[in-house]
């Protein structure tokens, strides 16, 4: 990797307004992303326009490795889709033949999503994909072991700030990271302008058990997005 190149937690690194990840799997893009490498190692590059988690790790005011979980770590992803995403935490959190131990539970409510998950799962030990209803912490419960130490939610459903206290209440550890992806357009059925939507959300967050870290505004890589990071209090 060039020199500018800064490392963010193991595994991913950022060069200028570019994220990259060490690609799990070498040889293969997942969604024709560009590859390149750096001695033996390969890394994927992870857009931040395709990317909530990536978007709100250039644009938060906190340390970026705050937002993302350890190598090892148990996570939790909560609308999966076909696995973008998914692929860059697994890159980090399990690495190639899952040689951290990590575990990555992705959960898809449409069944030709979770076909591509399960493709992916095929190449990546540690990825478990789950096709159920996110919002249902019994779907989700048999395939986890044990508490989230980083759980992303990113639902196009009403009522997605009280939909993530809940599965943060039910699978968040101690002192984990969640992370919620908003989109206005899903919060139609509340009145008012997108500000006074996200609003709403803040305050859902603010008034539950989790500590409410930082509302990310995504606006010039997702649209009418904003990411609310959270933790769980470590006296849970």
């Amino acid at each position: 990797m060039a020199n500018k190149s800064k490392q963010i937690v193991w595994g991913v690194r950022r060069e200028g307004r570019t994220l990259w990840t060490r690609n799990a799997v070498k040889g293969v893009s997942v969604r024709g992303e560009r590859r390149k490498r750096d001695g033996r190692i390969e890394w994927r590059r992870w857009d931040p326009t395709r990317s909530k988690v990536a978007a709100a790790i250039l644009r938060t005011r906190d340390d970026p490795s705050t937002l993302l979980p350890n190598p090892g770590s148990t996570c939790l992803y909560l609308g999966a889709s076909s696995g973008g995403t998914v692929s860059h935490i697994h890159d980090f959190v399990c690495g190639a033949d899952n040689h951290h131990g990590g575990q990555l539970v992705a959960v898809e409510i449409s069944p030709r999503m979770v076909r591509d998950l399960v493709k992916l799962s095929d190449r990546r030990p540690g990825l478990v994909p789950v096709l159920g209803d996110a919002r249902k912490p019994e779907q989700v419960a048999a395939f986890i072991r044990g508490k989230a130490n980083w759980i992303h939610q990113d639902l196009s459903i009403a009522d997605q700030a009280e939909t993530f206290v809940k599965m943060a209440t039910s699978f968040l550890a101690p002192g984990g990271i969640g992370i919620l992806s908003l989109k206005a357009a899903s919060e139609r059925s509340s009145e008012g302008d997108d500000n006074s939507r996200f609003q709403k959300a803040e305050r859902i967050l603010m008034e539950s058990d989790l500590l409410l870290l930082e509302r990310i505004d995504l606006k010039g890589l997702e649209e009418q997005h904003v990411v609310f990071t959270c933790s769980s209090s470590t006296g849970n």
